[in-house]
């Protein structure tokens, strides 16, 4: 296995199979920060300092017992062209800090993608298990595999009174970070996602876009996660986060069953005219992909379309990313010019799923 693997493949394991409440959730992750107690911080080392810790993660990944994953591949980020670290953000597998500003990072991953461990990103290790669905208590229990197999090599940095000591003080405690993404296109017709969001954030959670902090909820997507890791257990974590998500799961469906109780031929056609564009389409921008696709998706799941998989949002999600269309075209594309692949992908992406019917 190498790191063409990952880079070809477009579809995880996660993003392909479906899990509790598909509908409205595409997947669970779980993410645990842990560093070595013996080396500074990333925001202090030297450089000498995270090569012997990339050394150290080749030596462990040697002994590591992960038969439950399946096998593991290290990936340098060095070793890696722009376009390749591109497609391993859009698949979620490292974070866009990890891709653009650690020349030593390095990140191991598992075959079939459900899990990475991120090496010398803002902590030394991140580990990260996603889910199809919402099966947030499933991915903590992985992660927490996962971190014990770790500690029995490596000494974190742990306090008695803390937790788990990390680059950022948000961090400290647990380490955890317990994160939903959500199709909510509902929420978004009944304008009610405006009033959803400022309460979701005063019980402690954040709402972000597809690729967290600081992006877009392109196509209606959102992710929920925690903000607090201090003074609660991972178990109350999750628990409150599930918690929030359930509510967001019931209203979205009372939304949608709103909409088809009140709009129901005005929705039929914005999703037939949606799934028109993007089947006839030869130049589209990712926001009218994103904004089509999801339209489509929410007619798969409200039963307007019929004998066509809902797990196509999540593939032509990925699949319409800069990178992939610019990793496929074998080069760099110009805007103009990823607009027309980004069309050309989707329409046969599209016909493929008639051929199968």
């Amino acid at each position: 296995m190498s790191h063409e693997h990952f880079i070809n493949q477009a579809i995880s394991s996660w993003m392909s199979e479906e899990g509790p409440d598909s509908d409205i959730i595409l997947s669970s992750r779980i993410r645990l920060a842990r560093n070595f107690n013996e080396y500074n911080f990333p925001t202090l080392y030297a450089p000498e300092e995270a090569k012997e810790i990339i050394i150290k993660m080749e030596e462990i990944l040697k002994k590591l017992d992960v038969n439950q994953f399946g096998r593991m591949e290290l990936l340098k980020i060095n070793d890696l062209q722009q376009l390749e670290k591109m497609v391993l953000v859009e698949k979620h597998l490292i974070s866009p800090q990890l891709a653009e500003s650690s020349p030593y990072g390095a990140c191991l991953v598992t075959e079939n993608e459900d899990v990475s461990i991120m090496v010398n990103e803002e902590d030394h290790i991140r580990i990260q298990c996603l889910f199809p669905g919402l099966q947030l208590t499933e991915a903590l229990k992985a992660a927490n595999q996962i971190d014990d197999l770790l500690e029995s090599f490596i000494h974190f940095a742990f306090d008695e009174k803390h937790g788990y000591l990390t680059s950022c003080p948000t961090n400290v405690g647990t380490g955890l970070r317990g994160s939903v993404m959500m199709h909510l296109p509902g929420l978004i017709l009944t304008h009610q996602i405006n009033r959803i969001i400022p309460a979701i954030n005063q019980l402690g959670l954040a709402v972000r876009g597809i690729y967290g902090e600081g992006s877009e909820a392109l196509g209606n997507i959102f992710q929920i996660s925690n903000q607090i890791t201090l003074g609660k257990s991972e178990e109350d974590i999750v628990e409150d986060l599930h918690g929030v998500v359930n509510q967001l799961i019931s209203q979205e469906r009372s939304a949608r069953e709103a909409l088809r109780k009140t709009s129901n031929i005005q929705l039929e056609d914005r999703v037939y005219r949606s799934y028109g564009i993007l089947a006839n389409s030869r130049i589209i921008e990712s926001k009218e992909a994103a904004r089509c696709l999801s339209d489509v998706r929410l007619g798969i799941d409200m039963g307007y379309i019929q004998n066509t998989s809902k797990n196509i949002l999540n593939e032509l999600m990925i699949l319409t990313q800069p990178g992939f269309l610019q990793q496929y075209a074998g080069g760099p594309l110009r805007p103009h010019e990823r607009d027309i692949r980004r069309a050309t992908l989707i329409r046969e992406r599209l016909l493929l799923e008639l051929d199968k019917r």
